[in-house]
């Protein structure tokens, strides 16, 4: 099985497995459809679905990103061999189903399609620790289970769509998900975690039901809402029928019950694009991410905003008081045991998260979405374009520079062993990089979701 580390984390944690399978779908899709379907088996998934965390806490929950994984491996390979493994999807997502019914039973608690789950694989992200039991009238309303759900939804679909292609009973399901989706994406927006004055979703602390704030931090707990993206085309729609009745039915029932709809309609390219946040959202959203004195660092996306650094965020809670600060390296606090940092430094799953979803938006918007990157340049690019700089940014994280040193090794007592010619070519996939430097930061031998810079470099390749 494989390990997000087998030094210095020999346990297998079932989030990290699925990004380490896209990489690992470039030279061996084999092994990357087996790891996926191994997750789902008997020995460990439980009976009513939870895909266990990691060794040392089975009933932890991750972000379900096993949907994802499942339609990137397919995808890398159909590219690579002309056809895809539709068996492969068939089997995962009977799996998954169970998977995704032990979610919607068991973390919607209150049957609001308003997720929770308690830190959710990011450990330090909130200002306090999310696992943590409040007081009973407080209730934590998570944008990030949400968000990830909303894409779970829509990968559910997908992979129910391009099965239907080959086998028409499947459009049954791909209907069940899009409706999901749509209630998902329809709290997210309507249950008060958009805060108007900061163009941002936060998570919410809610009191008795009635009153409600917001823990106004801007980190990627927001930043997920914009993975949740997929396109639909017409063509393909003329294919799959009884899917286009039954989702322009469950869409017209909606408009004319004026209930919330995340889609909009281009008739000019003949495209449907699914999304839990509009144009006018994700490009308020996105003017963050592209600014350097937030999000965007010299290495990628940040896991926290910038802002944090001069003005940390603390909130009262319980007679207590919690503070977040901007935090690029090595953590300063002892949450989780202080071996992992996520209020600052760049982590490339999410970074690759955020790039996919930034070609999916340009797939559908073109040119007419064009933003200033870096903010504050004057010069302003398309949602590809965005893409491949960000891209270019983590690259430049393992390339040499002009002084033919390497950001990763950083500026310290190791960078002598790195410039002797027999070492100058060994390169450490670390855990998480520097906000600032780009160091690598955490376990050093992180080769497996680091090494989705892999998929990057292809990715340009085919660009050029």
């Amino acid at each position: 099985i494989s390990m997000p580390d087998k030094w210095e984390y020999p346990w297998y944690a079932a989030w990290d497995l699925a990004f380490h399978c896209v990489p690992m779908a470039m030279i061996d899709p084999n092994f990357a459809k087996n790891q996926l379907i191994l997750i789902m088996r008997e020995w460990y998934m439980n009976p009513e679905g939870q895909i266990p965390a990691y060794e040392w806490n089975y009933s932890d929950v991750n972000p379900p990103v096993q949907a994802w994984a499942a339609l990137e491996v397919y995808r890398i390979e159909k590219e690579k061999k002309g056809t895809g493994d539709v068996r492969f999807l068939k089997r995962v997502f009977q799996k998954l189903i169970i998977n995704f019914t032990w979610w919607t039973n068991r973390v919607d608690v209150e049957g609001k399609n308003i997720f929770a789950g308690g830190f959710l694989g990011l450990d330090n992200i909130g200002v306090f620790d999310r696992n943590s039991k409040l007081n009973g009238e407080l209730e934590l309303e998570q944008v990030d289970g949400t968000s990830w759900m909303g894409m779970y939804a829509l990968n559910m679909m997908d992979i129910a769509l391009e099965i239907a292609m080959h086998d028409d009973a499947f459009e049954d399901s791909a209907v069940k998900f899009y409706e999901h989706f749509v209630l998902i994406a329809d709290a997210l927006n309507g249950m008060g975690l958009w805060n108007e004055e900061d163009q941002f979703f936060y998570d919410t602390l809610r009191l008795q039901k009635n009153h409600a704030y917001h823990l106004k931090v801007r980190s990627i707990v927001g930043l997920t809402s914009l993975f949740a993206v997929s396109i639909f085309s017409y063509h393909n729609l003329e294919k799959l029928r009884d899917f286009r009745k039954r989702a322009t039915w469950l869409n017209q029932s909606r408009e004319k019950n004026h209930q919330f709809l995340p889609l909009i309609d281009n008739n000019k390219t003949g495209k449907v694009l699914l999304s839990i946040v509009d144009k006018e959202k994700l490009a308020n959203m996105l003017v963050r991410v592209f600014d350097e004195n937030e999000f965007l660092a010299e290495g990628g996306v940040r896991a926290l905003s910038k802002a944090y650094q001069d003005k940390p965020y603390s909130v009262d809670i319980e007679g207590h008081t919690y503070t977040i600060q901007y935090d690029p390296g090595e953590s300063t606090s002892d949450m989780f045991g202080g071996n992992s940092n996520w209020r600052g430094p760049i982590w490339i799953p999410i970074n690759y998260m955020v790039i996919r979803a930034l070609r999916r938006y340009h797939e559908f918007f073109g040119d007419e979405l064009q933003l200033e990157f870096p903010k504050g340049s004057g010069k302003k690019i398309n949602l590809k374009e965005a893409a491949d700089e960000i891209s270019r940014r983590l690259i430049k994280i393992f390339a040499k520079d002009e002084t033919g040193k390497r950001p990763v090794n950083g500026n310290g007592s190791d960078t002598a062993f790195y410039q002797k010619p027999e070492n100058a070519d060994l390169i450490l996939f670390y855990e998480y990089f520097h906000g600032d430097n780009s160091r690598g930061v955490g376990a050093s031998h992180q080769t497996g979701w680091s090494s989705l810079v892999a998929n990057l470099i292809a990715d340009m390749g085919k660009d050029d």
